[in-house]
């Protein structure tokens, strides 16, 4: 039904005399609220492959158009945002974000025929149970993330006393655990877990109890808000305990956060795509329009590029073709040449660490 209503509109935009049929495609994520700068990030990435292809030719004759859509990392938003673009027409989504909001909006994609590449969501749920094939991410997940940040800790720590507390979201408590499960199998035993709440700002309950416990090491299963008040808050404390997280701490804001008190800080991210050769120009254009390259920005343009030429080798944007060429294919993208297994997942190099030097992360020299 959805296809149909899709070669309708095709119809009537080629009647009503318009030069180019368009594509409409979207973004997702946390356009507002307190997680926004990884919305910005999914924006810029998407806006610029958007105007790029379409600097080319667009795809197959046609242009694209893009909706962006705002979810806050909320659940019940990404669902009505995931059936507002099935409403516009939307074939492909780069999105969500947070996997909390990803889980439950690619099971619309999938009753509705919309393809459903994420940047950014880590969860291994999203791909392991996902509802339908179109289901894709070109991030990786928090099991192969928890097995690189586990190890690390044992080696690297080993007679420390290492906690683990998360913000209990998805991705928050998945990345906290799966750390803690491979930090356990390489013989380390976890002083303290504790789950915290989003949102606030005053940890200092929180912060007494890992100074008690004379807690050396933290790893925090969360994002940057809460993790760079929780070490600000531990050095006015007088604690120089390392924090130790993951990919949701690759943005500036975490440093706007936390000052000095974020000096040292390590965690586990993607090797940095504005590296790469091949997104030089990308990186380039993004920054000249004063907008950001960092973080999901170029996972975002990755995640476009992908879908547009398996569409180019589908010859249309049919559901069914498009995933047949995804789950075939090879794809230069400015992440460098992908594949996507059985499942969904990329095939690309996995994780490593960061340090915060100076107000900048860089990969951390060992």
């Amino acid at each position: 039904m959805k296809k149909a209503l899709l070669a309708g509109a095709a119809l009537s935009l080629l009647m009503s005399g318009s030069a180019w049929a368009e594509i409409v495609i979207a973004t997702a994520g946390p356009m507002t609220g307190q997680y926004a700068t990884f919305g910005e990030q999914m924006r810029a990435g998407a806006e610029q492959a958007v105007a790029d292809i379409n600097a080319a030719g667009g795809i197959n004759g046609e242009m694209l158009r893009l909706e962006v859509g705002d979810d806050a990392c909320d659940p019940k938003q990404a669902v009505a945002v995931a059936n507002q673009f099935a409403g516009q027409g939307v074939v492909f989504v780069a999105g969500h974000f947070c996997s909390g909001s990803s889980i439950p909006a690619s099971q619309v994609y999938a009753e509705e025929g919309i393809i459903q590449i994420s940047p950014a969501s880590t969860n291994p749920a999203f791909t392991d149970e996902r509802p339908g094939p179109g289901v894709y991410r070109v991030c990786g997940r928090d099991d192969q993330q928890g097995d690189v940040a586990g190890q690390f800790l044992m080696e690297n720590f080993p007679d420390a006393k290492v906690a683990f507390i998360h913000d209990k979201t998805a991705y928050g408590k998945g990345l906290a655990d799966a750390t803690k499960a491979a930090y356990e199998a390489a013989g380390g035993t976890p002083a303290l877990y504790e789950a915290y709440t989003a949102g606030e700002k005053d940890y200092t309950a929180l912060v007494s109890k890992l100074k008690q416990e004379g807690i050396d090491v933290l790893y925090v299963g969360g994002y940057h808000t809460e993790a760079g008040l929780i070490v600000r808050q531990m050095r006015e404390q007088g604690m120089d305990t390392v924090l130790v997280s993951g990919d949701a701490l690759v943005t500036d804001e975490y440093w706007a956060i936390t000052g000095e008190a974020g000096e040292g800080t390590l965690m586990t991210f993607s090797p940095d795509p504005r590296k790469n050769e091949i997104a030089k120009p990308v990186v380039e254009a993004l920054e000249a329009a004063g907008k950001t390259a960092e973080g999901y920005a170029l996972y975002t343009y990755a995640a476009v590029q992908a879908w547009a030429q398996a569409v180019t080798t589908a010859g249309s944007t049919d559901y069914d073709a498009v995933v047949e060429a995804l789950d075939a294919g090879t794809f230069d993208t400015v992440l460098g040449s992908l594949e996507f297994d059985e499942k969904g997942d990329v095939t690309l190099p996995g994780y490593v660490f960061y340090e915060w030097r100076d107000g900048k992360y860089d990969y951390l020299e060992q």
